[in-house]
């Protein structure tokens, strides 16, 4: 099946062969005709199998068949994403695929300034690819208007909720047209159940396109497990990149500081490598980032907020320095290699605290990953497994949402806390004093009748003018 079979305008057709592209793959197979019929879908494929094409097309056809070009653009579509790098290559894509037509597009997202999307918006455009914080900064701005969207696709829904946006995602659908004037499309690589469970309210009666069973990885990437000592992970990482002389690797760690670490020790060993997280700059992102497809760095060092969204053409390597927390991670991390028909290959560097984490991975793979020891770096049988610093698993989610999942995860820490507050208000009644620096309450000293007034309306007085304050440094303002 080629894609002249699948109902695309000869623009359309035209950008993809320019794109090398002849046959769809699955998932573009079975979601385009859909798509262009207008029903809401619910669909997922292996990453690296076509997926943002698979919507980026028929949504270009649909505006562009009802194409009003005649005063003010609106935004009609809206494209929502968990990450920068996603937002930014699902832009591309528009553009690319798009360039034949008079529709104009536009990404948004946080980490950079936002009077230039400002300008953007107002200028006017027809699809708009965001993440949910900034969209919502731009909304609160007023600075954009979501009333007349005709289509909304929630990208890597999945990744979305690990991220804890599904209150801001919540925000956004308060800002659009009633459900049944617009249509739905829901894209992931994988399928959780609150996946399923955001479908049942999100979607109108969806078409659900499924073309691999669920949470699975690409057959096109060979995976392999060297069991090793922590203390010894760089150097053997070192030693398969210089020796087996890799050219271009991507490599997960556990943390943000984990990655500036390795990359740093990486450097010392002679191998150009950068590190790119989520407290770098979206500069420094992107710079990294276009080095590493360059070739000028050789090994790039990414968190799991890369894990979506990098699109490397013919990446040949990937490798988990350290095992993600959550199994669906490592279904994306890998995903990164053995993409559009390419092989690949992704190997896990397991020591023996991880022994746990490699077993979750397996049984939601529902396979067994073969293992290899390398000579000179056999695992020092003695050495008895430490608990896991669970610190990676949060990056990129709300405050607000990793206090509550605290709560809800130690509800013992909470009912202490609530004591602490009640202990709180008690002392501070009683005329105490507390804090983590708190000095002991101080003695209550009796004073005369005309003395405590004068006290009471001088604190009062003072509570009165801490009150007035905010009002005269204005509201809050959300950050670029």
């Amino acid at each position: 099946m080629s894609f002249d079979t699948l109902g695309l305008s000869a623009d359309l057709l035209r950008a993809v062969s320019e794109q090398g592209y002849t046959e769809p793959t699955p998932i573009q197979r079975q979601a385009i005709p859909v798509i262009l019929s207008g029903k809401d879908v619910m669909a997922g494929a292996q990453t690296g199998t076509g997926k943002t094409a698979g919507f980026t097309l028929p949504l270009l056809q649909r505006l562009n068949e009802n194409s009003g070009l005649n005063g003010r653009r609106p935004v009609r579509a809206l494209v929502l994403t968990p990450t920068r790098e996603l937002a930014a290559q699902v832009g591309a894509s528009v553009e690319t695929y798009g360039r034949h037509l008079a529709l104009r597009s536009a990404v948004i997202f946080g980490g950079v300034k936002i009077n230039p999307q400002i300008e953007k918006l107002r200028r006017g455009v027809d699809i708009l690819v965001a993440t949910p914080g900034r969209l919502l900064d731009h909304a609160s701005q007023k600075t954009v208007d979501l009333s007349q969207i005709e289509i909304l696709v929630l990208d890597e829904a999945d990744r979305m909720l690990d991220m804890g946006f599904i209150h801001d995602i919540r925000k956004v659908l308060a800002l659009l047209p009633k459900n049944g004037a617009r249509q739905n499309l829901l894209f992931s690589a994988t399928f959780s159940n609150e996946i399923r469970q955001l479908a049942d309210r999100l979607l109108n009666a969806p078409e659900l396109i499924e073309v691999a069973r669920r949470n699975t990885t690409a057959e096109l990437i060979d995976q392999l497990v060297h069991p090793v000592d922590k203390s010894r992970k760089r150097e053997m990482l070192s030693h398969m990149i210089g020796s087996r002389n890799w050219r271009q690797v991507l490599v997960f760690t556990r943390t943000k500081h984990g990655a500036n670490r390795l990359a740093q020790q990486l450097e010392k060993d002679g191998l150009r490598a950068a590190a790119i997280h989520g407290n770098k700059s979206q500069g420094a992102r992107t710079r990294a980032l276009a080095e590493f497809k360059s070739g000028d760095v050789r090994v790039l060092v990414a968190t799991d907020i890369a894990a979506r969204g990098l699109d490397i053409d013919q990446l040949p390597h990937v490798v988990n320095y350290e095992l993600p927390n959550v199994p669906e991670d490592y279904v994306h991390r890998i995903g990164r290699t053995g993409r559009a028909g390419n092989e690949g290959e992704a190997i896990s560097l397991v020591c023996v605290d991880e022994l746990k984490l490699l077993s979750d991975i397996e049984r939601l793979l529902k396979r067994k990953i073969p293992k290899e020891v390398i000579e000179g770096y056999e695992p020092d049988p003695s050495i008895r497994a430490e608990p896991i610093q669970r610190g990676g698993k949060s990056q990129g989610r709300p405050q607000g949402r990793q206090k509550a999942r605290s709560r809800k995860s130690n509800p013992s820490s909470a009912r202490n806390t609530a004591r602490g507050n009640g202990n709180t208000k008690q002392k501070r009644a009683a005329g105490g004093e507390t804090g983590s620096d708190s000095k002991p309450p101080r003695k209550r000293v009796r004073r005369h009748t005309g003395e405590a007034q004068a006290s009471s309306q001088h604190r009062r007085s003072r509570s009165a003018s801490a009150r007035e304050k905010p009002a005269l440094l204005g509201g809050n303002s959300s950050e670029d």
